[in-house]
């Protein structure tokens, strides 16, 4: 069974494992097919139209599945690799062994927001950038520039005590813990994440920089702690609703997966706190 670590506990090897797996499906050109495929879904997903990754209740099953592909991925490289989370509440700054030059690098950047340093700066030649909004091939940060503050653990716990999973109108105007959680409503926390990191992560194609992998398993950890502390209450819409998709509706761009069948993460993987650490 796969166990997803925090990010702060790799060992070196651990570390450079997870690397060489990104570096290897990124000179394959299977990674760029993730990139795509993240900004496809939401540049098309709309608060009045159909949607699917973003701004609806699907959010959280969509990116699950999506994660639980890459990691997939991964694992054919190396079985032994697997996706660790960035608990952003406890990693808050840009001098964060996150941002080291032997994991995610950037911690020096010019002007531009260039990343120079690490396995994907533009000095080490092997991560090139083909899908974006803009010319620009190497990958781009702005830690702390576009918000100065990443969310606390107060703004998760006032997040994950939200007891109702969604609600319409089942969009980024919804009240509910998903759309709290994604971050159009309330304390936002997913949404700043993204733009504290700056650089392609405030762009449709923000699995052009690999913080977004271990960012989104946060998230879903998040929604693993939300399940556990309110079992009652389940996901929604639960039947048919115009433009979203409920319960056991089939996720694009899969078709073979409904939400019904990623509510139990425990299927696929356990998080590190849930095997004799913190529990939920």
């Amino acid at each position: 069974m796969t166990v997803r670590k925090n990010q702060a506990t790799l060992t070196p090897d651990e570390k450079r494992a997870f690397v060489n797996a990104v570096l290897e499906l990124k000179r394959t050109g299977i990674y760029d097919r993730y990139v795509n495929a993240h900004n496809w879904y939401l540049l098309n997903d709309s608060d009045f139209g159909d949607r699917i990754g973003h701004r609806s209740p699907s959010f959280l099953p969509w990116h699950r599945r999506f994660l639980l592909d890459f990691e997939s991925a991964l694992q054919r490289i190396d079985r032994n690799v697997s996706l660790p989370y960035w608990d952003w509440t406890q990693d808050r700054t840009a001098n964060s062994s996150l941002w080291a030059s032997d994991f995610m690098g950037g911690t020096r950047r010019g002007r531009d927001g260039q990343v120079i340093d690490g396995p994907f700066g533009s000095q080490g030649g092997k991560w090139v950038l083909s899908v974006g909004v803009d010319r620009r091939s190497y990958l781009r940060r702005g830690l702390g520039s576009g918000t100065p503050q990443l969310p606390t653990r107060a703004d998760v716990d006032s997040v994950i005590a939200i007891p109702v999973y969604d609600t319409a109108p089942w969009n980024s105007a919804s009240g509910g813990f998903r759309n709290a959680l994604e971050g159009w409503r309330g304390v936002n926390l997913h949404n700043r994440v993204h733009v504290w990191v700056g650089g392609q992560m405030t762009s449709a194609a923000s699995p052009n920089d690999p913080v977004f992998w271990l960012h989104h398993a946060f998230i879903d950890k998040l929604w693993a702690e939300w399940q556990a502390k309110n079992p009652k209450s389940g996901y929604l819409p639960a039947n048919r609703t115009a433009n979203v998709v409920d319960l056991r509706s089939v996720l694009s761009p899969w078709n073979n997966v409904t939400p019904a069948d990623l509510l139990d993460h425990h299927r696929f993987y356990t998080f590190d706190t849930e095997n004799g650490g913190q529990r939920y």
